[in-house]
């Protein structure tokens, strides 16, 4: 099993920055793939951002360009770093952990972002 625990969400106004980190209960290097997905109101969940253990990574649309993910190994954690943040990045974000490729097994519980215009 692997526990996963989200922080960084919080409110902002648009054009500024957020950092996103999950914590996780085993080592990532591990894990397949990290990633981080979105859901707004009245909207499915999204891929925002992945990372696999190897360190390759990718993006939705939207966000290249404006968005990092990045793994730090020591800690056990995964972080997006949100820049030139807009409205429509406002949403609920997890992280999720995918052991084997297949779509994740384990999720976060999540951490709110609010973007004001």
């Amino acid at each position: 099993q692997v526990q996963l625990v989200e922080s960084g969400g919080g409110l902002v106004q648009a054009g500024g920055s957020l950092r996103l980190s999950c914590a996780a209960s085993r080592s990532i290097f591990t894990i397949n793939v990290m990633a981080w997905y979105r859901q707004a109101p009245g909207k499915q969940r999204e891929l925002v951002a992945a990372i696999a253990s190897g360190g390759s990574t990718k993006y939705e649309d939207s966000v290249k360009g404006r968005f990092t993910i990045s793994g730090d190994i020591a800690k056990n954690t995964v972080y997006l770093q949100m820049d030139g943040l807009k409205s429509e990045d406002t949403a609920v974000y997890y992280c999720a952990a995918d052991l084997e490729e297949g779509g994740p097994d384990y999720w976060g519980r999540g951490t709110q972002v609010t973007v004001s215009s």
